[in-house]
């Protein structure tokens, strides 16, 4: 194959028509996001590339059956190039939306408690289908009889009784409402129950508790980045819509 400079290599030619490297970077600036990944791998590139030899043979033989003379063809034509146009000056509109480090700052500090890390409760907890059997297990934990964590292993409904019925920690709105109120309410090392939800009657024994702390700035930064320039690129948007309105909308 002949080769002009890198992206001017000749990949294939179609009745004549040359494929070069420079057309079938452009065609692969197409492939999904999810696949651009695969893009290093030389078979999946293989398949990229016959599936735009592929597409380039039906546009010759759609030129050959003279199907770019249809009223449809036209038709669609002019709404391509409708979007096309539209598409380039969204673009150059969004070329001037920028976010700088100080309006970054800014935004944190008047919306730091988006960025909180909520309150966590790390706990334990038993589960048993009866109430009157997790009555009796309390008793035996409160009279010294059995731990908690024994307790657990014999008598847990949960997988979790396999580790003493430890749960890790959790924050709100991981637990049911019934659970996740009583453990955030719990006194550290005191059991509480029975507690009934949906899934039976639960004791629970809260192991450590952590407040919400307010996250850092430098491991937020990304996040608040994407979500002011979001913001802005909305802004810019709407305005520029209002401007192309007022200018070519007939009153």
């Amino acid at each position: 194959m002949n080769q002009e400079g890198n992206n001017k290599e000749i990949l294939a030619v179609i009745a004549g028509e040359e494929i070069t490297q420079e057309e079938f970077d452009l065609f692969l600036q197409a492939v999904p996001r999810e696949q651009q990944g695969y893009l290093s791998n030389p078979q999946f590139r293989e398949q990229c590339l016959q599936q735009f030899i592929a597409l380039r043979l039906f546009a010759k033989e759609g030129k050959e059956m003279k199907l770019d003379e249809t009223d449809e063809f036209k038709s669609m034509i002019t709404n391509a190039k409708r979007d096309i146009l539209a598409q380039m000056v969204m673009q150059e509109t969004m070329k001037s939306v920028s976010v700088t480090e100080e309006e970054m700052k800014l935004y944190y500090e008047a919306n730091k408690a988006q960025y909180q890390r909520g309150e966590t409760v790390r706990a334990k907890h038993i589960l048993v289908d009866e109430e009157e059997t997790c009555k009796e297990i309390l008793a035996e934990i409160e009279s010294g009889a059995t731990a908690f964590e024994t307790a657990a292993q014999e008598h847990s409904n949960c997988p979790s009784g396999s580790k003493g019925g430890d749960l890790g920690a959790f924050g709100r709105g991981q637990m049911v409402k019934e659970f996740e109120d009583a453990a955030f309410s719990a006194e550290i090392g005191n059991v509480v129950g029975p507690v009934k939800t949906q899934f039976g009657y639960h004791l629970i024994k809260v192991e450590e508790k952590n407040e919400a702390t307010e996250t850092p700035y430098e491991e937020v930064k990304a996040m608040v980045q994407r979500t002011l320039l979001q913001k802005k690129q909305n802004e810019a948007y709407s305005a520029k819509v209002q401007e192309l309105r007022e200018k070519y909308e007939q009153k």
